[in-house]
């Protein structure tokens, strides 16, 4: 299992050079990616761009791009232009984002999800492959072909967590890139269907991305309270609450990675065991000094 980090999750506060600097350190330590989420600050897909100039072996990708706002050719072109100035480094991440931000923020239609997302695919895949686009649907009626020199292709992860999204996943994308949701979902709901759909679909396996809160602490109880504190809202959104039931967790404390060496190292295996390619790790300040000794303990599982 590969093992990433998560930065700008929740933070409005870091700049690009904040993000650089980190990005660098990440390289410099040895782990295998960046996922940078795209919420209310920093575009992501611009931040891995710079990113990519600064730095040489790192996987960099997004965790996640909201479909609704961009036009499938506008954020093939902007993958794109990044794949180049990454020399292939870049993953893209999308999503269908939430009720509460498409339609009650940007004032867009937020109905029939799964269908936005076949023809999204059926737009942004051809052409981050650096194929022609050719297609007529209900949202998206498109005949374009980009040429933007050095890119290689693009490989893409939809955040899909109900059944016909991890469909559209296997079938359309290579793989998924997940939050709040826990081993035992992973093994019972997210791979039957994900893996179903791309062997359907004469895909390879896909690849699944596990963002999971994290703390190495010897104060399990308290650092699960302050876990609990800090995402308390993502226990209220739909879809995580969707998963977090399926889990059986309370909310997201519940699901964190929380715990000693010996107790995440269990943890860690248990991910891998049930088909995780790659932990997203969400690093969360739960006491002092919480966030860089997790890193430092998963720098030691390199």
């Amino acid at each position: 299992m590969r093992i990433g980090i998560m930065s700008g999750h929740g933070r409005q506060d870091e700049d690009i050079d904040a993000l650089i600097a980190k990005a660098q350190d990440f390289e410099a330590r040895g782990f295998d990616t960046l996922w940078i989420a795209n919420i209310f600050a920093i575009d992501a897909i611009t931040a891995e761009a710079l990113i990519g100039r600064e730095t040489s072996k790192i996987e960099l990708g997004t965790a996640v791009v909201p479909t609704y706002p961009r036009h499938p050719t506008a954020l093939a072109q902007q993958a794109r232009t990044t794949q180049s100035a990454c020399d292939g480094r870049f993953t893209l991440g999308i999503g269908l984002s939430h009720q509460i931000l498409i339609e009650g923020m940007l004032g867009l239609s937020y109905e029939r999800r799964a269908k936005h997302m076949r023809e999204y695919m059926s737009v942004l895949g051809p052409l981050l492959r650096g194929e022609k686009a050719e297609f007529r649907g209900d949202e998206y009626r498109v005949n374009l072909e980009l040429a933007i020199p050095g890119a290689k292709p693009v490989s893409t992860l939809i955040a899909a967590l109900g059944e016909q999204m991890l469909k559209i996943a296997g079938s359309m994308a290579d793989g998924t890139i997940l939050w709040m949701t826990g081993p035992q979902t992973i093994e019972s709901h997210v791979m039957p269907a994900i893996s179903g759909a791309a062997k359907a679909a004469g895909r390879p396996e896909p690849r699944i991305v596990a963002g999971l809160p994290i703390v190495l602490t010897e104060n399990e109880d308290a650092a699960r309270e302050a876990v609990g504190k800090i995402l308390v809202h993502y226990g209220m959104i739909p879809s995580y609450r969707a998963m977090l039931d399926k889990e059986g967790a309370d909310g997201p404390a519940d699901i964190a990675l929380v715990g000693n060496e010996k107790q995440l190292d269990e943890a860690l295996q248990r991910l891998e065991d049930v088909g995780v390619t790659d932990l997203d790790a969400a690093l969360i300040p739960a006491e002092e000094g919480a966030e860089e000794r997790t890193l430092d303990y998963l720098q030691s599982r390199l």
